[in-house]
């Protein structure tokens, strides 16, 4: 008997697993997941910020233990940060090129430009949400996979009071304190790029005083301070809905960075924008 050929039926692809609409779909499920998860993130600021000024405020202990924690944590990497940089970018870079003009008595001016509007807080962000941020994740985490934060819920415990208003305000605080810490070796790295130049640190000193408002300082601390209470929210959200044991503790410290520091860049553009906007006067450099 002559043998038979089954044909089997070609089943199309399935819509989302291969295909030219599978990018589509994953790109969509991507933004709409998202869109969720910043949604989660601006409820949990609101119910963190009524929280925190609802009694009672069982939070004192832990908000000491969390500022003396994150105190501990990052003055060290602060330091060498903020030298390094301050030193290398608005330092060496642009002594380099004022040299060229024969106006290296400018670079004080610079340095309320580059380190104390925006490098030293930038820096400040990048060590907090690096350093103390991956921490509160890490913790927070560990205790989600080991169901303590279900516990708590069953035991009465309020998660977000006891846990997350503790360190949204240490954050902010350790965070707004740093920044003075910062601008101080910011401009340590300036005097450091004018000597390793050979020039007379009066100039330097003279421009940097003369350009240096209220506005400046005041501006830095605000936006600092606020920059800790982003990476708070991120870092407490991404720890509380981690999931998959510790790979998935390790996956949220990853993803709690990342949007860390998206949420910082857009926050400092659009805070940038409006100080700029109005305060129009700091746009001037004197001489």
């Amino acid at each position: 008997m002559a043998a038979t050929t089954v044909q089997v039926p070609q089943m199309p692809p399935r819509p989302g697993r291969s295909g030219p609409g599978a990018v589509g779909g994953r790109v969509y499920g991507i933004v709409r997941e998202g869109v969720y998860q910043v949604g989660d993130m601006v409820v949990l600021t609101g119910k963190t910020l009524v929280s925190a000024v609802r009694p009672p405020y069982p939070y004192g202990i832990e908000f000491v233990q969390q500022f003396l924690f994150a105190l501990r944590l990052c003055w060290f990497p602060m330091l060498l940060s903020t030298v390094a940089f301050g030193y290398e970018a608005p330092g060496l870079q642009a002594a380099n090129f004022l040299v060229l003009f024969g106006a290296l008595d400018r670079l004080g001016g610079f340095f309320v430009l580059a380190s104390i509007r925006e490098f030293a807080p930038f820096v400040d962000a990048v060590v907090m949400a690096g350093v103390a941020g991956t921490a509160i994740t890490a913790d927070l985490g560990a205790r989600k996979i080991r169901d303590e934060l279900d516990a708590l819920v069953v035991m009465g415990v309020d998660p977000i009071k006891n846990l997350v208003v503790p360190r949204f305000l240490a954050l902010m605080l350790v965070t707004g304190l740093f920044d003075i810490y910062a601008l101080l070796f910011g401009i340590f790295g300036g005097v450091l790029a004018t000597l390793v130049n050979h020039a007379p640190l009066g100039p330097f000193l003279a421009t940097l005083l003369n350009n240096a408002e209220p506005t400046d300082l005041w501006a830095s601390v605000l936006k600092t301070t606020l920059f800790g209470a982003i990476i708070a929210i991120v870092c407490c959200y991404k720890g509380m809905t981690a999931s998959g044991g510790a790979a998935g503790v390790g996956r949220a410290v990853n993803q709690a960075v990342v949007i860390a520091f998206l949420g910082i860049f857009a926050f400092n553009y659009a805070f940038t924008q409006v100080l700029l906007a109005t305060h129009p006067a700091i746009t001037t450099i004197a001489k």
